[in-house]
């Protein structure tokens, strides 16, 4: 065997550091300070020793940051493979990668990232023959490539588009106009906007906003405006609000020919109202649905009628069609009924409908005409994603992105009147996607429901209990989870292990009822099925609980943190990414309120008893030995709070005395992950990675 500096390097870690910092007791953890805070639940008094790293602005928190970080990076840089695997990480990224392209007027827009930028950059063709020119770098805009384009939109004629521009990952965006044909940039800046679309109307456009005031605020008083070009935001016509509900959030959309303006209201993630107004007859606006208690996504328009794609009556989703000059319910007709599949999504192109549906968590596209009935089915791959479909009724192509767990997006054309799949964007990629497979199984869960997985891994491995294994979950606000690349999972699979995402309750895999049984009073369904995924796994023999780690973010970092706080004895490792982790204040934080159709709340008593029980910051015991973990957070993240990881981490590392180590990794000028840098995303991931390589004792 040949004796080299990196077998020394790994010798020495084995030998002289893992003792103490790779073993949990080595490790000397920041003395996290104590304060005799409590509240009184229902009777239940319940201490919040942590409460003042709330404040994730004061100095006194960013000290508690600054150690944590020096203890985490200080057991990271140990880790002998680290750089090489990192190095490895940046090879698998640097591929280009594109978006669907977008119509705007005669011009077609995308988004291009050459491997590495930070932040990918916007493209035009005046045709689709023409050579791509550089329409718009984001990268220009900051040094670190913390500043990313969240959104772009041009009126029907295409003159002008506008974009929404966020800094440091947050949902606060800021709304700025350019000139098409010039690239000149307009003066006025649109401020305040969160939670909005851009929604044109002739010369200007809908937007939402809050009211000025502090950002890590309780977001409260949504309301929508219309801005017209050239003129100052001060001067925007109020369109729309609601002061009797503060915690209201409203968006607006108009149709692709300008003529309807629907008005969508919500109270949570789930659940909107509906108001439509026909802006060419000026007639007054009229309230379809005044209740939140079903989902009505716009597809668009066809002559007087508006379609919308709704669960209502339809847990699986239907198509229908309403005539806002005849608004009530019995006028409302029904274009494409509910069927077994879950309906996902609904386009108009060419006088035709594109219909996608999901059937056992993957993909089929459909050509449909307007009398609902089916005319083809446009041809995917197995298990793969549909996502960005652009298209317009007057245009014949209709673009799309299909992605599978072991290929990027590939950007696809269809031309409705030929029928013919044109390849716009083949992957070209620094890896052979073919030396993998993916399959997926169904398992069965501590109540009997029967539970999809996917499991992909090499071509050709025998899995066995040493195979080192990474569960992946979600399970929450109807959100579906369906294949998806990642391209620091193909670092783990190159090294033989194996990837395995369970499609649990709580998700929308199966339609309202799947989402239903994993909330509220229910919540506990989603831990059991992802105990019992992890279950199945180590029956089946292809893994053993040394060589199996779990992983999800925001919600799925509460399904991680239940999970390896309940069934310690299943995981060697743990990574909850931005998860939302105290569950009873968790809706007292800026969008937080809106979450509680999903969770509950403790002001309820008998949510607070449901919450209390599985609640990951309140239910640490002492004595117990958890899975090693690593916790990680963005210190700008304004949607799941930093104080969530903040509290749990000190608890954890206060009560834990076990052999594993319990660290956490808190990203600066970060948020929740929307718009991260290139380069951030690849030293989160190698760290995460290089974390669970050490742990399920992989080399590389």
């Amino acid at each position: 065997m040949k004796f080299n500096t990196m077998m020394l390097k790994n010798l020495l870690f084995t030998a002289l550091f893992l003792p103490s910092m790779g073993f949990g007791q080595g490790i000397i953890y920041p003395e996290t300070k104590k304060t005799d805070v409590s509240d009184t639940y229902f009777g239940v008094n319940v201490p919040d020793p942590y409460r003042w790293l709330e404040d994730d602005n004061s100095p006194e928190t960013a000290e508690w940051v600054n150690k944590e970080n020096e203890v985490t990076y200080k057991y990271l840089s140990q880790i002998p493979f680290r750089d090489t695997l990192k190095s490895r990480m940046e090879a698998l990224w640097n591929y280009p990668k594109f978006t669907s392209l977008y119509k705007a007027g005669h011009r077609y827009f995308y988004f291009k990232n050459m491997g590495l930028q930070n932040q990918p950059v916007l493209y035009f063709m005046p045709g689709l023959n023409y050579v791509p020119m550089l329409y718009f770098d984001p990268n220009k805009l900051s040094d670190d490539g913390t500043v990313s384009l969240q959104q772009i939109s041009a009126g029907k004629k295409g003159d002008y588009m506008a974009f929404m521009v966020a800094k440091a990952g947050s949902d606060w965006n800021e709304i700025r106009i350019k000139e098409v044909s010039s690239t000149k940039t307009l003066p006025e800046v649109i401020s305040w906007v969160k939670f909005s679309g851009i929604a044109w109307k002739d010369s200007g456009f809908y937007y939402s906003r809050y009211e000025p005031k502090t950002k890590s605020s309780r977001n409260e008083y949504h309301k929508i405006y219309y801005h017209r070009l050239k003129t100052e935001q001060l001067t925007d016509s109020l369109i729309w609000e609601d002061k009797q509900h503060p915690l209201r959030n409203f968006s607006a959309s108009t149709t692709a020919d300008e003529r309807f303006l629907i008005i969508a209201g919500s109270e949570s993630t789930s659940g909107n109202s509906i108001t439509i107004q026909d802006l060419d007859k000026k007639s007054k606006p009229v309230t379809i649905v005044d209740k939140f208690d079903n989902d009505f996504e716009l597809v668009g328009s066809n002559g007087d009628e508006v379609y919308f794609v709704t669960n209502y009556k339809a847990p699986k989703k239907r198509l229908i069609a309403i005539n806002p000059s005849q608004p009530a319910e019995a006028n409302w007709k029904v274009i494409i009924p509910e069927k077994n599949e879950i309906l996902l999504k609904v386009s108009i192109a060419k006088n035709n409908l594109i219909v996608h549906y999901m059937k056992d968590a993957s993909s089929h596209l459909y050509i449909y005409n307007f009398k609902g009935q089916t005319e083809a089915e446009i041809p995917l791959g197995n298990f793969g994603t549909v996502s960005d479909i652009n298209c317009s009724p007057n245009d014949s192509l209709v673009f799309f992105s299909f992605t599978t767990f072991t290929s990027p997006e590939v950007i696809h054309r269809f031309n409705m009147n030929t029928r013919t799949l044109y390849t716009q964007f083949p992957a070209k990629l620094p890896y052979n996607p073919e030396e993998y497979e993916t399959t997926q199984v169904f398992y069965t869960t501590k109540d009997q429901t029967k539970i999809p997985m996917f499991l992909v891994h090499k071509k050709g491995l025998v899995l066995t209990p040493e195979t080192p294994t990474l569960l992946f979950g979600y399970g929450g606000f109807d959100i579906s989870k369906m294949p998806e690349f990642k391209p620091e999972r193909m670092v783990f699979l190159e090294q033989g292990g194996l990837f395995a995402m369970a499609n649990l309750r709580g998700g929308g895999e199966y339609g309202e009822a799947w989402h239903k049984a994993g909330t509220k009073l229910k919540k506990q369904n989603v831990f059991d099925d992802f105990i019992a995924a992890a279950e199945y796994l180590i029956a089946k023999k292809y893994t053993s609980p040394s060589k199996l780690a779990i992983s999800g973010r925001s919600n799925g970092g509460l399904l991680v943190g239940a999970t390896m706080l309940q069934r310690p004895d299943l995981f060697k490792a743990a990574v909850p990414v931005v998860g939302v982790l105290d569950m009873l204040r968790y809706h007292k934080f800026t969008i937080g309120w809106s979450w509680a159709t999903d969770y509950g709340t403790s002001d309820n008593e008998e949510e607070f008893k449901a919450l209390y029980k599985y609640s990951p910051l309140h239910n640490v015991k002492t004595g117990v030995n958890y899975p090693a973990t690593l916790i990680t957070t963005g210190d700008h993240d304004d949607r799941v709070v930093p104080s969530h990881s903040f509290k749990f981490a000190a608890t954890l590392q206060e009560k834990y005395k076990g052999t594993n180590p319990v660290l956490i990794r808190i990203d600066t000028n970060a948020g929740h992950g929307s718009g991260k840098p290139t380069s951030k995303l690849i030293n989160e991931q190698a760290d995460i990675f290089s974390f669970l390589f050490y742990q399920l004792g992989m080399k590389y």
